[in-house]
């Protein structure tokens, strides 16, 4: 069932239980069906929406030519258990006269923050506008987008958000490349290329978990395997603890990380992975992020 305001919304969720809830820009793939998934064992009822949002696009980026499809989205979130799938207009989320920016210190300044000015504000924006209009128990969001998922985790800490932030792992496609809708843009044997970013995160995790703990030469395991792909235009490869901070030397944290932001066939793509996997025997994800300077 598709609603496109937010009464409708609120109407069609009277009286259905827990709920749970994914965000999406649409052009929804096998990633998108994992959340909804993992959603739906664990609430009752799961909303899915679909709002390519223009405030978490810069100047110059692919808003106008972002993959849209909803009857693809409609077949795929029904598929995985969605109820609802949530479609607002433009003119919905951001009325004549909207004039309101989250903005969300700490978690959002490096990184994807220094690359692309105003992006986490944008997410942060829509983020919060649809907590309140769907109001969740939980809200799901993938691992892939770590940082965006670091922002979201302290945005609804800091402002008191009453709903469970869960992430889930990143699917991947054969090769290794971390499914995204931007993967559309791709040939099948640019993606197959476009998995060496991966493999450069392999390289860099393997290095950690063989006991390697300076950060540039972990680092530069993983542009030893970049150097192989000449189409990689390396925006950055970062190994971060906790807080997203970069350091000389590396802990064995659970929540320790490696990006990858690139270009490649003129696409930008990112990805991450765990520096030490999986995670410590008896510890939880939960309980990883319940530690002090935790997300």
């Amino acid at each position: 069932m598709v609603v496109k305001t937010p009464q409708a919304l609120r109407e069609a969720l009277t009286d259905k239980g827990r709920v749970g809830f994914v965000p999406t820009m649409g052009y929804l793939h096998e990633g998108h069906g994992a959340l909804i998934r993992r959603a739906r064992s664990e609430c009752d009822t799961v909303v899915v929406s679909v709002f390519v949002n223009p405030k978490q696009f810069g100047v110059n980026e692919d808003l106008s030519r972002y993959p849209r499809d909803l009857q693809r989205d409609l077949t795929v979130a029904g598929a995985a258990g969605a109820a609802l799938l949530f479609h607002p207009d433009v003119d919905t989320m951001y009325p004549p006269g909207y004039a309101t920016t989250v903005a969300v210190g700490g978690a959002s300044e490096p990184l994807e923050g220094s690359a692309r000015p105003g992006h986490f504000a944008g997410v942060a924006t829509v983020v919060l506008k649809l907590l309140n209009i769907v109001r969740p128990e939980r809200a799901y969001f993938g691992e892939k987008d770590w940082q965006q998922l670091a922002v979201v985790r302290q945005m609804v800490r800091d402002l008191n958000v009453p709903v469970e932030i869960v992430g889930v792992p990143t699917v991947r496609e054969v090769s290794g490349l971390a499914l995204s809708s931007r993967n559309s843009y791709l040939t099948p044997e640019q993606r197959e290329r476009a998995a060496v970013l991966s493999r450069a995160l392999r390289a860099v995790q393997a290095a950690a978990e063989a006991g390697e703990r300076d950060a540039a030469r972990l680092r530069q395991a993983g542009l030893a395997v970049l150097q192989t792909e000449p189409e990689v235009q390396l925006d950055y490869l970062a190994i971060v603890d906790r807080d997203l901070r970069e350091r000389e030397r590396v802990e064995l944290d659970p929540l320790a990380r490696v990006l990858i932001a690139a270009r490649m066939f003129g696409v930008r793509l990112i990805d991450n992975l765990p520096l030490f996997e999986p995670l410590p025997s008896g510890l939880d994800e939960a309980e990883a992020l319940s530690g002090t300077g935790g997300l």
